[in-house]
């Protein structure tokens, strides 16, 4: 599920969020769900983004045209309950995500790796490295207008406050957001957190062969 020159990290794993952002410095309020993969490249650990639904136009458009993120209109519900919190992701009538956390202060197992939350903690800023391939279709048909490139983004953390929990996230097939094809081997568990974002500026890391990387280029679109 690795697109060149990504490489898998010593340990693999998976992370899905949903995210509510009621305030933002482009003028728009939105809801936001992702699927992430751990990835490599040029030894730095990151996270290479599978999809990432979201429902405003211009969050969509900004994720995808700047930064290459592979950004799609859906309907997302998140809520929180004392301590449980819900919600979905739900595209062209299915909802192929579901997830569910009991914030008990403990993830599914006694010992979780580090490497699930890193050294994150309440009111300490850390950033986030998230992998993405910009690219678009040429106007003529038949291939890329350009050929792709693998960017780089930081997304500076600021968390005010962080809960742990066990989690359990339902997976629905799906012929348009095929999530169900990461498999759920070992949940972890569930981090909640309340705080400030800032997106930084991406970069150009690689180029990418068009050719190598065009049966991963439909991540944008639905196509069965």
């Amino acid at each position: 599920m690795l697109p060149l020159p990504l490489e898998p990290p010593e340990y693999p794993m998976a992370m899905a969020f949903i995210a509510n952002y009621p305030k933002t410095n482009f003028d728009v309020t939105y809801k936001e769900s992702a699927l992430f993969l751990r990835a490599v490249h040029n030894g730095e650990e990151g996270n290479y983004c599978l999809s990432m639904p979201v429902t405003n136009d211009m969050a969509m458009a900004g994720g995808r045209e700047v930064f290459g993120f592979p950004k799609k209109i859906a309907d997302i519900h998140i809520a929180k309950d004392n301590q449980f919190v819900t919600g979905w992701t739900e595209r062209r009538g299915v909802c192929f995500m579901e997830v569910r956390a009991n914030l008990t202060g403990k993830f599914n197992y006694d010992v979780a790796p580090e490497k699930t939350c890193g050294r994150a903690s309440e009111g300490k800023t850390r950033k986030a490295v998230s992998y993405l391939y910009k690219h678009f279709p040429a106007p003529e048909g038949g291939g890329f207008d350009y050929n792709p490139w693998l960017v780089r983004q930081e997304t500076i953390l600021k968390p005010k406050q962080i809960q742990l929990g066990t989690a359990e996230i339902i997976l629905k097939p799906s012929d348009y957001d095929p999530w169900a094809e990461v498999e759920v081997v070992k949940m972890l568990g569930a981090i909640y957190t309340v705080g400030d974002n800032s997106m930084l500026g991406g970069k150009k890391v690689a180029e990418v062969d068009p050719l190598k990387f065009a049966p991963y280029a439909f991540l944008k679109w639905d196509m069965k």
